[in-house]
């Protein structure tokens, strides 16, 4: 990265065994669900996965790229499989050179690292296993993808998850809520005893006039049915179930159902040209998923708006809405921030739930829709067998496809290819754009660092709880109309309407820093019963968004510090998530556990990652966000690991003030990782030794 080697300590290697072949019905997406979920249990953060075993045999190539590609969600730096010859097969059909095609067979080969029938199998330092044959339909959600749920139990924890989010400030008889737990009923015909005052917010029904439709929405209706993501969107098996779900649903006359935003992001060009081939395209089309563009779209919070009659009855019912996505994150707020239940499964699931347009109902026992003759229809009946999709497989998808798709990769069309580029070795800056602007990260910056200083005087900007994800830290999606970000963007002419997305806008350090920890699902622990980056200016106590009590610490000359939970950090590796703290003030970030990427960009922009010791977190020490803060050993120098000490001093009540010290980690991990904190990060660090030369 920026010409430095990337550092890390020699990580552990856990195998993962894979043995059996999946079962009729299951896909890749069900097995990257289990392996994410079963991952996350075992606790791989910082370590290697390699996935052995009799079963790699019965996966195609896209089917492992699936799993390795789901690293960031359980957790590991990396996920991979060996060389064989499937390997070699897919890098010929896919286009490749035949000589790196040889070169590649050749150096596996003399390095002992193909796989064949009679490879030994490596040795661990830990394993895990899985027999492909027990893989089940799933989903994952509401809130994480290692959260997996069997298909035939969505209903049920769609219940729970929904009566956890309405439950506080609702008046409801346990009795009835059992009951509803247990059997219920769909919302749309409640039982009698569900209409009872004390139950009308588990069955809160709006009425939607749209357009010549008049429908009732209620909690759980999927208003986001999106195949999405680079994990799912690039292998033809669940690409090819989708469409014949989808051909095999209009065949009997079903309807995706009004409320929902149907869309389709192929994860390349070649997609687009099997499905043609395939005949497909139309069936897709016919149930609204028309392609919207390629790569990263719903998955990164790019769904677009919901139509404002949707948006309006989700205000005016406070309406637990859902999304289906084949993506692979669902942290909360990330996908659309109307939506607060998000659901990752196959291609072919998203189809499904498109038609059914709700997540309570059992899709292996209920049925998704009524055909044009009003007979129910299951999705047994739309399925294709694991033989139809591998037919279409056969049939759809050639070599000349991958051929003549990636000669033109680069080329772009009509409209990029009429964009004028400035010519010249410097970047001209446009003082006046608002998506683009100089970023202060090289303003001031002396020739050589200055000495390294303790934290002293800090106030917490936020106390958080576990798996905060970077979504959290530093949004994707679109921008709220009420925030800091969008009273920056209003001040400079920017209609509502256009305010586009934070992903759009990182070009604009004055957008992201705005909207640094501003999710709308962050809960800061600082402001008990908010939601949203709220916290309390210290010592007065005063509510204020975090944007303005940074800026106003900055003022007063006060470092700030965030505290968090374990797995601090979890989700993409956004460079903004370390970005806008630094650019907050923030020095340190105290956790019980930082995930790999994101400590190592905290150290990258120059914020301390340290890390309580075993058994100790914000709660067990007490700590209510309030105190002032000092961390003490980085005068003397840091190493690798060192031990620093932490002094909290609280001065609420009216006695004395009393302070409590305990000893942190330094998660600054090697030398390397030294060098660029010394320097107050990896930019000013390749600065300096750029000018030396």
């Amino acid at each position: 990265m920026l010409g430095q080697p990337v550092s890390m300590l020699i990580p552990q290697v856990i195998g993962f065994r894979l043995k059996g072949t999946l079962r009729e019905g299951a896909t890749a997406t069900d097995a990257v669900l289990t392996v994410t979920q079963m991952l996350r249990k075992k606790g791989v953060v910082g370590k290697f996965v390699e996935f052995f075993g009799p079963g790699i045999a019965a996966l195609a190539l896209p089917d492992r790229a699936t799993i390795a590609n789901m690293a960031p969600e359980y957790g590991a730096t990396m996920g991979f499989f060996p060389v064989d010859a499937e390997t070699l097969s897919y890098l010929r059909f896919s286009g490749r050179d035949p000589n790196l095609v040889t070169l590649v067979e050749a150096y596996n080969k003399e390095q002992g690292l193909f796989l064949t029938k009679d490879t030994p199998e490596p040795e661990f330092a830990d394993t895990v296993e899985l027999d492909l044959a027990e893989v089940e339909p799933s989903l994952a959600g509401p809130k994480r993808p290692q959260d997996r749920v069997p298909l035939s139990q969505a209903k049920k924890v769609y219940r729970r998850s929904l009566l956890e989010m309405i439950e506080k400030g609702a008046k409801m008889d346990q009795m009835y809520v059992n009951r509803w737990l247990g059997e219920g009923g769909s919302p749309a015909i409640p039982p009698k005893d569900l209409l009872e005052p004390e139950m009308a917010k588990l069955v809160t029904k709006v009425p939607v006039c749209q357009g010549s439709t008049t429908y009732q929405l209620g909690h759980g209706a999927v208003v986001i049915a999106a195949i999405t993501s680079c994990t799912n969107t690039s292998n033809p098996a669940v690409m090819l179930g989708a469409g014949l779900v989808a051909k095999k649903a209009v065949e009997r006359g079903l309807q995706t159902q009004p409320w929902v935003k149907t869309s389709l992001a192929p994860g390349s060009r070649v997609v687009t040209e099997y499905l043609k081939e395939s005949g497909l395209t139309p069936f897709l089309e016919a149930l609204g998923f028309h392609t919207v563009g390629y790569g990263c779209t719903t998955c990164i919070g790019n769904s677009g708006p919901l139509p404002d009659q949707i948006s309006d009855a989700i205000a005016k019912g406070d309406l637990v809405v859902a999304s289906v996505l084949s993506g692979n994150r669902n942290f909360e707020g990330r996908i659309n921030s109307l939506v607060r239940m998000n659901f990752l499964a196959s291609p072919m699931l998203v189809v499904a739930y498109a038609l059914a347009g709700e997540m309570d109902v059992d899709l292996q026992k209920d049925p998704v829709g009524l055909d044009r003759n009003g007979d129910p229809v299951y999705l047994k009946d739309i399925w294709p067998s694991n033989e139809e999709v591998r037919d279409a497989i056969r049939t759809s998808v050639k070599a000349e496809q991958y051929k003549t798709e990636y000669a033109k990769v680069f080329d772009g069309d009509a409209p990029w290819q009429r964009l004028e580029s400035p010519t010249g070795q410097i970047f001209k800056w446009e003082p006046d754009s608002t998506y683009v602007r100089n970023p202060p990260f090289f303003q001031d910056v002396p020739k050589e660092p200055g000495p390294l200083a303790d934290i002293k005087g800090a106030r917490c900007l936020a106390l958080l709880g576990d798996s905060v994800t970077t979504d959290h830290i530093s949004p994707a999606g679109s921008i709220a109309k009420n925030g800091p970000a969008a009273q920056y963007l209003t001040s400079h002419g920017v209609k509502v309407e256009d305010f586009n997305s934070y992903g759009a806008r990182r070009g604009n350090h004055e957008v992201m820093m705005r909207g640094t920890f501003a999710n709308i699902r962050l809960k800061n622990l600082l402001a008990p019963g908010t939601e949203g980056g709220v916290t309390l200016h210290l010592p007065d106590g005063k509510q204020a968004s975090i944007y303005d009590a940074a800026m106003q610490y900055e003022q007063e000359g006060v470092p700030s510090i965030v505290i968090a939970g374990a797995e601090y950090g979890t989700g993409s590796s956004r460079d903004w998530a370390a970005k806008g703290p630094r650019l907050l003030g923030v020095k340190a970030v105290i956790a019980k556990s930082f995930e790999r990427i994101h400590r190592s960009n905290l150290i990258g922009m120059g914020v301390l990652p340290v890390q309580f010791q075993e058994g100790q977190d914000a709660t067990t020490l007490g700590l209510s966000g309030r105190e002032t803060f000092e961390i003490t050993g980085v005068a003397e120098g840091i190493t690798p690991g060192k031990k620093l000490t932490v002094t909290a001093t609280s001065d609420e009540g009216q006695g004395p003030a009393k302070s409590q010290s305990f000893t942190v980690v330094c998660r600054i991990d090697t030398p390397n990782e030294v060098d660029y904190y010394k320097h107050g990060g990896i930019l000013v660090y390749v600065l300096r030794q750029l000018l030396k030369k």
